[in-house]
């Protein structure tokens, strides 16, 4: 049986009289004051949160919906960032007032500031009305609202709740989550309370305080994000048994186990788990999460990720390729690009990965048989074109931006890279539908514009494969580097030990993933944090903070480690 843990929690102190569960105990608390002020993110539930705040009585309701601009305005607005590509749009950098209507903002700010009686300001945007004599916060993980979009739920302000699913997240992570992100930062610090809104008709909410007390707690040792896990039309069977997932469902083929953008924390107070967007962590605390270097390179941005991609007893990934940094930056308006790297958790027999373009090929060859594929012509022969290397547990295959390729079937891959994860152009996928019975979106002619076809065999085998070598061996701990290539800027150095092992952050995050070995023991020599364990499989994050690190075989046998920090300086 694994212990691997689908709900890795921190405890907070402290937390009586801080700390409430349940609409009747949060009215309790807000009906206290005079003009409150209840900011939503994109995806909370107005029908389910609003009812439950009128309750309060206010004399004055003010709900920021009817401030923005009409649904047409600002899809006229957004038209530039959201393109009309299925998948792909533009960063945006502007802000959430840029879609509100200036003169009735000004009207609601003059409404409360002239109010005699109780005020309810609410919904998206409320705090930039007023902040009031309370600011309640009402949070959102991504994943939450992704099953949300699912099951019908629209953008915001955004009379959609038809439209492939694709697109509605296409203009949440180009824009809406942009500019709510943006707004949620400037206001972590003023936040009177925050209330988890993840649970339709089960509200948490603690203090503001104990809310930032748990972010700093949080990112001052080692801890885990609460990973989840999707099914796909290639999904395998491994992560069934080994994360302890539901043994009824048709497959799994992907978990993000390390995206601080998508995955959640989980605070335990009072007996009750509220669960918060880690991004709140990476926007509050990012120095000491990410490291002074990191910060004056990424800003609040955790530039690694960690996701697991499961083939056993499924199909092969779409032959891809992620769009080089010049591309990247021109076409998306991104910082940086998508680099990343397969690290072979397992693989059974005739396991393999594609990778790289084969010595000779006709490039206008291929591209006109993609093209006909496609189109319904013959299905396009991978062999013909790309190279397949045999895949084994431990193997590691580097895969910098422009390189084209896929993991085969059989194969339990942790994908551990640079962190845009949505820009992958698929060339082919081997004529198959998506879950939803609709084609997934094939990027031929974008793909053609970022493929790097001078990376033939003899150049992915002397880079890309297994460019590992030792660093350090003693009888008891092997060190190696294992990557990544020159290229990508993130560094991966593997541990081998039946005793332990020091890690030094030096002041920068760190990724790491128990690759080997049922758990290991993290403590500090510095007395910085409480002893943390980590089961196999599992991903765990070392803030810049922690200093020193130890990791222990609690019963001396041999245990692996996958780490992953971005090169600096000191790292």
């Amino acid at each position: 049986m694994s212990n691997y843990n689908c709900f890795p929690y921190t405890c907070l102190k402290n937390t009586d009289g801080r700390a409430f569960h349940g609409a009747d105990e949060i009215l309790h608390q807000l009906e206290k004051f005079r003009v409150l002020s209840a900011e939503t993110y994109p995806g909370v539930n107005d029908d389910e949160v609003l009812p439950q705040l009128l309750k309060l009585k206010p004399d004055l309701v003010i709900k920021t919906i009817d401030l923005f601009k009409s649904e047409e305005e600002i899809t006229e607005q957004m038209a530039y960032y959201l393109t009309d590509d299925r998948v792909f749009g533009k960063m945006y950098y502007g802000d959430a007032i840029d879609f509100i209507d200036a003169e009735k903002l000004e009207q609601a700010r003059e409404q409360v500031k002239n109010a005699k009686g109780k005020v309810l300001i609410y919904g998206f945007g409320a705090s930039l009305v007023s902040k009031g004599d309370c600011l309640a916060y009402f949070d959102m993980a991504r994943w939450e609202i992704q099953l949300r979009y699912r099951r019908g739920m629209t953008n915001y302000k955004c009379s959609n709740s038809e439209e492939d699913i694709l697109r509605k997240y296409k203009r949440a992570y180009f824009i809406e989550w942009r500019i709510a992100d943006k707004l949620k930062q400037s206001l972590l610090e003023d936040i009177d309370y925050l209330v988890d809104t993840n649970k339709a008709d089960d509200p948490k909410m603690i203090t503001g305080d104990l809310f930032r007390e748990g972010l700093k707690s949080t990112v001052s040792g080692p801890f885990r994000l609460v990973p989840y896990f999707d099914a796909g039309v290639w999904g395998g069977q491994w992560m069934k048994e080994h994360c302890n997932l539901d043994p009824k469902e048709k497959n799994y083929a992907w978990s993000f186990d390390g995206v601080p953008e998508e995955n959640s924390l989980l605070f335990k107070c009072n007996g009750f788990m509220v669960e918060i967007p880690a991004q709140d962590a990476v926007l509050y605390q990012p120095k000491q999460l990410l490291g002074e270097q990191v910060f004056a390179r990424f800003g609040a941005e955790f530039p690694i990720r960690f996701d697991f991609l499961d083939t056993v007893r499924g199909q092969n990934l779409s032959l891809q390729v992620h769009p080089t940094m010049d591309y990247m930056h021109r076409q998306f308006g991104m910082a940086y690009t998508q680099n990343e790297s397969y690290y072979i958790l397992d693989a059974k027999p005739g396991a393999c990965v594609y990778l790289g373009l084969k010595e000779g090929i006709d490039k206008d060859e291929m591209l006109k048989e993609l093209e006909e594929a496609q189109n319904g012509g013959a299905p396009f022969n991978a062999e013909k074109y790309v190279n397949q290397f045999p895949a084994r547990k431990h193997d590691h295959f580097l895969i910098p931006a422009g390189t084209i390729h896929c993991s085969g079937s059989e194969a339990m891959v942790l994908e551990i890279s640079e962190t845009p994860y949505i820009f992958t152009f698929k060339l082919w996928d081997w004529g198959r539908l998506g879950l939803d019975g609709k084609p997934r979106p094939i990027n031929i002619e974008r793909g053609s514009h970022v493929i790097q076809w001078d990376r033939t065999t003899q150049w992915v085998k002397d880079h890309l494969v297994n460019a590992a070598h030792e660093i350090s061996h003693t009888d008891h701990c092997t060190v190696e580097h294992t990557g990544l290539h020159a290229l990508e800027f993130i560094e991966t150095r593997r541990y081998f030990t039946d005793e332990s092992f020091e890690i030094d952050t030096a002041d920068v995050c760190n990724m790491c993933n128990l690759v080997e070995g049922s758990s290991a023991v993290i403590t500090s020599p510095e007395n910085h944090f409480e002893p943390f364990e980590v089961h196999y499989a599992e991903t765990f994050i070392l803030p810049a903070d922690a200093g020193k690190c130890i990791i222990t075989s609690p019963d001396h046998s041999r245990i692996g480690v996958i780490r992953a920090y971005v090169r600096t300086p000191k790292a």
